[in-house]
């Protein structure tokens, strides 16, 4: 259910498990939005042994209902969000602003990757937040709820991978995020922050 976009050359003899799996949440289901532009151009700065995936199929996932969430039975692309969370080493959240919150796509997510309570595929895990909006206010309320609901749900939030986008509608209206030195040195940074944290994570 993930799209890879980076293809990082294969790992020597004797490396087999040491990349570093980062799958990329978008909030926005539009094919040509600009935020999976940007999670796109993120993938693009990925370093050697880093692998990132952008997931495809969030919006085939059922509104989180406690009576479909049972042992066995769970719907089978909740069940696939799950497991991709799950075999990942860090998550990427790009957001942009629904009325001034986080799109419900993306809040369900979080939802079905942090149940069952306390033993989610989402706990513990290093999680790194993009938002980026046309307005001046660079998507930064729903930047703040998608924060507060990781935490909630249990991740662990890297704050010094938090990265705002402005006015994007004119900035990338003719060209992609990737063409753009600038976005691409931010968010190469993000992803540098976010595979730092999941380094930290492992020597804990």
């Amino acid at each position: 259910m993930s799209e890879r976009i980076n293809n990082t050359a294969p790992l020597a003899d004797g490396e087999a498990g040491t990349r570093t799996r980062i799958l990329t949440l978008v909030g926005s289901l539009r094919a040509a939005s600009i935020n999976r532009r940007l999670a796109e151009a993120a993938a693009q700065t990925a370093p050697d042994g880093v692998e990132i995936s952008i997931y495809d199929g969030l919006g085939d996932i059922p509104f989180y209902n406690e009576d479909l969430d049972v042992p066995g039975s769970v719907p089978a692309a909740a069940q696939a969000l799950r497991d991709a969370v799950a075999a990942s080493d860090g998550l990427l959240l790009v957001t942009p602003e629904y009325n001034g919150s986080i799109p419900a796509v993306l809040k369900n997510a979080i939802d079905w990757a942090s149940r069952p309570y306390g033993a989610g595929a989402i706990k513990d895990q290093p999680v790194a937040v993009v938002s980026g909006s046309i307005s001046p206010n660079a998507a930064k309320w729903a930047h703040g709820d998608v924060v507060k609901a990781l935490g909630v749900a249990g991740a662990r939030v890297v704050e010094t991978a938090h990265l705002h986008f402005a006015g994007f509608g004119e900035r990338f209206a003719a060209s992609h995020p990737r063409e753009d030195a600038e976005a691409l040195t931010q968010l190469g940074a993000t992803v540098h922050e976010l595979v730092q944290a999941t380094g930290e994570l492992v020597s804990a």
